[in-house]
């Protein structure tokens, strides 16, 4: 996603990069490349799904809850609305 991401900039590429960062140099470090792509991608359910998902791993229950929420509100697909709440639910029953 490196080379990607040199290659063509967008902020799409940039979430896919930081997930993957969050993924082999860890969460936190992840978490800080997500953060600055909120303006860009705030319209984007997946931003706030790879957020909250940060989040949820870091133990941050409140913030991972409200992103959740920020993604529910922009999907459209039942399923991944399903998905979405039901990490809610499993947040909130903890």
């Amino acid at each position: 996603y490196k080379k990607l991401l040199d290659c063509n900039p967008t902020p799409v590429i940039a979430l896919n990069h930081a997930v993957a960062v969050a993924l082999s140099e860890g969460i936190e470090k992840g978490l800080r490349c997500i953060e600055p792509l909120a303006e860009s991608l705030d319209g984007y359910y997946l931003f706030h799904a790879a957020r909250a998902d940060l989040l949820r791993r870091l133990n941050r229950k409140p913030e991972a809850i409200e992103a959740y929420r920020s993604a529910i509100g922009l999907a459209t697909n039942r399923i991944e609305i399903e998905f979405l709440e039901r990490r809610v639910r499993d947040l909130g029953s903890r």
